[in-house]
């Protein structure tokens, strides 16, 4: 006789499930930015690398979605959050966060792509079956099947409050930012609606990668050369080069043997208007006071040396210094980089003729590269940076010679890390000091404003939103 059970009528049998690569690899570089406070662009590239030379088998389409589904998960997360609260019984907060982790990417894949629906919801419920359970991922069907039933236009009609009534917290949802960043772009980028929702859509784009040839290893036609048809030259620098499909940096010769390096056109920009300012007297000694992780801090080495002049590279963190001297390894003319706070400097006041500060800042102008970091800032953030910044810009005027300049940088535009600062230090020097207008020092770099600083902006310039100061010791 046949004593094996027999399965109850009408039950099917139990299917382990099968999750996508793609997802599974997205859901797990969205879990370590929310559990380890880890940044998408430190974690995506070692995991792409990993899935790619392992059994997953990664192509290259393989890997572009993938980036895709995080970047625009992480970019959108504010209007998911509101869409699936509208689609769920209980506030956000209940909601456990891995769970909210894949309905997040499932909604993504509904709203911001075009991955059919059906596709959408059945390949993120089998995701939610591998890393939240059976039971969990009913509910993540069901939520998803609700979302399914409209288009993003129509769920932004449904949960973002109208402009008329509440402007901030209508862009807010729209644009995907904490209300409290939209007030602080707004306050200063000034302009109307069609301005703020410009540089709030930038923020939302996926910005290209900008290679900068540095001076005497690589010219910009010998980069051009290698990248071929991916390459175009930069908008408004004269060393960058920039890969319109995204490319791979790190398969570049140049890139390998540091040469060139990745660097944002804004950034190349600030090295340039500081290492292009009339100065009265000599040229001989440079320094970049905050020269972590080090792609200013090449830059300029490389323009000394042109000059015959030498770059200190000063940076408070061992791991970051030993990143600015990887960046330096090779460069044709005199440097040293020590490990040392720029508060407290380890060199003799007033004898340097060109001086870089490019202090720690929120980074709300990178958020098109760190869409995390918008979500994880908060207000009381950018006055815990001020003290800080304030004495960083000190130690630059006491470090610069009489005649000498200073460029005070960052990449934030919020007032309090910008303008505040440097008129809350000039107001109080007791070397002297003047600010030099620096638009003339960027030629043909239009909508600078009306200085005699200089703000960056992504849906102006297609950069990061890098502010720049210069200033002139006087006494």
């Amino acid at each position: 006789m046949n004593s094996r059970p027999r399965r109850p009528q009408g039950k099917a049998p139990y299917r382990r499930p099968r999750p996508d690569p793609v997802r599974r690899l997205a859901y797990d570089v969205l879990r370590a930015v929310d559990e380890r406070d880890a940044y998408a662009n430190l974690v995506l590239p070692a995991m792409l690398r990993d899935a790619e030379r392992g059994s997953a088998g990664f192509d290259r389409r393989d890997s572009a979605l993938a980036t895709e589904l995080v970047y625009g998960t992480l970019r959108r997360q504010g209007t998911y959050d509101a869409i699936i609260a509208a689609c769920v019984d209980r506030p956000l907060r209940e909601v456990d966060p891995p769970v909210l982790d894949v309905l997040s990417l499932g909604a993504h894949q509904l709203l911001g792509t075009r991955i059919p629906p059906h596709a959408a919801v059945s390949a993120t419920v089998e995701l939610a079956r591998d890393v939240v359970g059976d039971g969990r991922s009913r509910f993540v069907n069901a939520v998803l099947r609700k979302i399914a039933a409209d288009d993003l236009d129509g769920w932004l009609d449904r949960v973002a409050p109208p402009y008329d009534e509440d402007p901030e917290n209508h862009l807010a949802v729209v644009h995907s930012h904490p209300r409290w960043v939209v007030s602080a772009l707004w306050d200063a980028l000034g302009g109307g609606r069609e301005d703020i929702e410009e540089l709030l859509a930038a923020d939302n784009e996926r910005p290209e990668v900008t290679l900068v040839a540095r001076p005497g290893r690589c010219t910009t036609a010998e980069l051009a050369e290698e990248t071929g048809a991916d390459g175009e030259p930069g908008r408004w620098s004269p060393y960058a080069i920039r890969l319109a499909d995204g490319g791979d940096p790190a398969a570049l010769d140049a890139v390998r043997d540091g040469a060139a390096g990745v660097q944002d056109e804004g950034s190349q920009l600030v090295a340039l208007a500081l290492a292009g300012a009339p100065l009265d007297g000599p040229d001989r000694r440079w320094l970049d006071g905050c020269a972590g992780p080090g792609g200013k801090a090449a830059l300029l080495a490389a323009l000394a040396a042109e000059r015959g002049a030498a770059l200190l590279a000063a940076e408070k963190q061992p791991h970051r210094a030993r990143l600015v001297a990887r960046a330096l390894d090779g460069n044709p003319g005199p440097y040293q980089v020590i490990t040392a706070d720029g508060t407290r400097p380890a060199w003799p006041r007033g004898v340097f003729d060109r001086v870089l500060m490019d202090v720690p800042c929120t980074g709300l102008g990178a958020l098109r590269r760190r869409p995390e970091a918008r979500w994880r800032r908060r207000p009381e953030d950018v006055a815990g940076f001020g003290p800080l910044q304030r004495e960083l810009l000190r130690t630059a005027l006491r470090s610069v010679r009489v005649g000498g300049v200073v460029g005070y940088a960052t990449c934030s535009p919020h007032l309090a890390e910008t303008r505040a600062v440097v008129d809350d230090v000039l107001r109080a020097a007791p070397e002297g000091a003047e600010l030099i207008d620096a638009r003339p020092l960027l030629p043909g770099v239009p909508h600078l404003g009306d200085g005699p600083d200089i703000q960056l902006w992504p849906h102006l310039h297609g950069t990061d939103a890098m502010y720049l100061a210069l200033l002139r010791r006087t006494g």
